[in-house]
């Protein structure tokens, strides 16, 4: 099912393709952490030796944007870039819009052409996200099982065979208690395609937001 997939731009090939464990690790400003005020998220990843290689970077200030977060918090529409390092570099352009229950979020591949969506589903238990290609074809599927709140799995259509996590970490009991600044493992050692796993690492800035973003 990973051929449905447009092809990944030759950038987000270069960094998707190599690593099996990617690590998002939450930055949080001195600001932040002495008010319990949430600004920008931004968040730094790293490959599974260790190296730091993107940054994802909320967009937005002013007064506008801060309206935003207090009134509507985790339903709030955004944008946020994904860049190397050097910030010279854009990979993907993440756009969140407003939506209430069906949460979504659109990637954009370096050049703007849509490279995937995560669209969260409708269940009764399970928390449920499904990872589409431009055309709406469902390629994935994200569950988060009810006796692990910090974890989805990631399988593929027609399999029950988990092939990815997406997994909250554990940050530390006094960055958990005073920064509350989230880490995320993304781990896709079973999937091929450099798309899917760009849209898989992407659905951790979703994931994030929704269910782990706590108000000041």
């Amino acid at each position: 099912m990973e051929t449905s997939l447009v092809p990944a731009p030759p950038a987000v090939v270069q960094v998707f393709d190599k690593p099996t464990r990617l690590s998002v690790r939450q930055r949080k400003r001195w600001l932040e952490i002495l008010t319990s005020l949430d600004a920008r998220n931004t968040y730094v990843v790293y490959d599974d030796h260790g190296n730091p290689v993107l940054e994802v970077q909320e967009q937005g200030g002013g007064f506008g944007h801060f309206l935003k977060r207090v009134f509507l918090g985790a339903f709030r529409p955004f944008t946020a870039k994904v860049e190397d390092l050097t910030g010279q570099r854009p990979l993907l352009e993440l756009r969140r819009p407003f939506r209430f229950i069906f949460h979504r979020l659109e990637v954009h591949g370096p050049d703007g052409k849509l490279l995937g969506s995560i669209q969260r589903r409708w269940t009764w238990v399970r928390r449920k996200y499904t990872i589409e290609n431009p055309s709406g074809q469902e390629i994935a599927t994200l569950f988060g099982p009810i006796l692990r709140p910090w974890t989805f799995e990631v399988q593929l259509p027609g399999s029950d065979r988990e092939v990815g996590l997406v997994q909250k970490k554990w940050s530390g009991l006094l960055k958990e208690a005073f920064t509350e600044a989230d880490n995320f493992w993304v781990q896709y050692d079973a999937v091929t395609d450099p798309a899917l796993r760009a849209l898989l690492f992407a659905a951790t800035v979703l994931i994030d937001v929704v269910h782990f973003e706590r108000s000041g």
